[in-house]
């Protein structure tokens, strides 16, 4: 008769961040209104609040760690952070580095120029000198276009938001594409001069999940309920009216795949 040893329970990251105390969530602070810093210097916006809420479901403590673009992906693998709450778009290719969650928000895009460039729609970027956040979702959508148009068109690649609103600023690039959100924002704040909105970006709407690591299934699958709760429970709708208002928050099923 062969005896089997009962094996002992191995803890998971969910259980890891609950024994912590503390859960670390990668955010975007120079993304308004997603997230931000007042003036006391405090990280604000949707996804702050969003970081606190799924702290305090889990009944721990939320530590924001600033995260630009390009790192979010790289804290989350190193260990820096246990989720990411920062605005990423649900590749296929980031997938096959980190996990995603069913979609928290939906972005629309549209193009932010300096008003008196002659920029009034998405074709009039056509021989213009373009920019944008290096590996996000509009940046991949904007550089592709850049290329088949040539003529004269150029794309160029910054390392965060705050870099490409200076470079349109002062003139250096003419035009970039960023979400509605951002757009109106920047334009109500008035920190940079003379910038005006150019029409809608004709790109898929650009849904965007929670982040934690790949294999970290448990996890995923708290997450995925978590945003569901927050939907159910009137949350999303609340903190949308909160930080961006104006009109109904963006749907965040798709037809045949997420109801």
């Amino acid at each position: 008769m062969t005896i089997l040893a009962a094996m002992p329970a191995q803890a998971d990251k969910l259980d890891d961040i609950i024994a912590s105390g503390t859960l670390r969530c990668a955010v975007v602070l120079d993304f308004p209104p997603m997230g931000s810093r007042d003036a006391s210097n405090n990280p604000i916006g949707f996804d702050v609040d969003y970081c606190n809420d799924l702290a305090k479901a889990l009944g721990v403590k939320a530590e924001v760690v600033e995260t630009p673009f390009p790192d979010r992906i790289p804290a989350l693998v190193s260990g820096r952070v246990d989720v990411g709450v920062a605005s990423t778009s649900d590749t296929l290719e980031r997938a096959k580095t980190a996990g995603f969650t069913i979609p928290y928000f939906a972005f629309k895009m549209v193009v932010l120029t300096k008003d008196g460039a002659g920029i009034k729609d998405y074709a009039s970027l056509k021989g213009k000198k373009t920019g944008s956040v290096s590996g996000t979702f509009e940046a991949i959508a904007l550089e592709k276009d850049v290329k088949a148009w040539g003529g004269g068109t150029s794309f160029r690649g910054y390392q965060n938001q705050a870099d490409v609103f200076l470079a349109l600023a002062q003139g250096q690039i003419e035009a970039t594409v960023v979400t509605s959100t951002v757009a109106s924002a920047i334009v109500k704040e008035g920190k940079y001069k003379g910038l005006i909105m150019g029409g809608d970006a004709p790109y898929d709407i650009d849904y965007v999940a929670l982040i934690a690591p790949r294999q970290e299934q448990g996890l995923l699958n708290y997450l995925n309920l978590f945003i569901n709760q927050q939907v159910r429970t009137g949350r999303y709708k609340a903190l949308y009216e909160k930080w961006i208002g104006g009109g109904e928050a963006p749907n965040l099923s798709i037809s045949g795949v997420y109801r």
